[in-house]
């Protein structure tokens, strides 16, 4: 084991942490607060930020001012629903079996967080340096992170490309998508060696000189 699996030992431990010490319900409603807040923010930011029309008269200002008003004003009042939530499971006596599903909770969220992580680098050339070939954790999550390129919508898969991606990373064989506009899909070997050599083989005329 180097360094890198003693970091995403300490991401899953982390989060199982702040799980047990939330509680599921609490975390839960974490999530759903940050989601309803980005929400809300998106949907009536423009609508606040004209209320400030004639107070704030650089439009950036009023666009910062209004979104951040609603994004605020969200995460102040879950925070409140939270604590008035927290205080009745307690009293109800059910927070060690809430704290028991946090952490569950809290585990499942760290392995998302650091398959979503494998999943990004797999976009840089980090995956050729010695800490991530020699890791002992990341083929793990290699695994899952080529199950998550499978879901990936087609609309989308067609700009990330995650199967240039996954190959890259160590171990890993890489998964063609499906084909988006009915056409035949080219073999793996084509997707990571494009022909060079074929393609300028077949270009007539001296090279240009830089």
């Amino acid at each position: 084991m180097n360094w890198t699996d003693y970091i995403i030992i300490g991401v899953l431990a982390l989060s199982v942490f702040v799980g047990l010490w939330r509680g599921l319900i609490s975390e839960v409603m974490a999530l759903a607060i940050w989601i309803a807040a980005f929400w809300v923010a998106w949907t009536f930011g423009p609508m606040v930020a004209e209320r400030f029309r004639q107070v704030i008269e650089l439009p950036s200002a009023r666009i910062i001012v209004g979104y951040g008003l609603c994004f605020v004003a969200v995460l102040v009042l879950g925070a409140l629903l939270r604590f008035v939530i927290g205080k009745l499971i307690e009293s109800t006596g059910l927070s060690g079996t809430d704290r028991l599903l946090g952490m569950l909770f809290g585990f499942v969220r760290g392995v998302l967080l650091v398959t979503l992580l494998v999943f990004l680098v797999g976009f840089t050339a980090f995956t050729r340096d010695p800490w991530w070939q020699r890791s002992v954790l990341l083929p793990r999550f290699q695994h899952v992170a080529a199950w998550l390129s499978q879901q990936v919508p087609p609309s989308v898969r067609e700009y990330l490309h995650p199967p240039a991606v996954l190959g890259r990373l160590h171990g890993l064989p890489a998964a063609l998508p499906a084909p988006i506009s009915g056409a035949t899909p080219a073999p793996a070997a084509s997707v990571m060696r494009p022909a060079i050599p074929a393609v300028a083989a077949s270009t007539a005329g001296p090279s240009p000189n830089f």
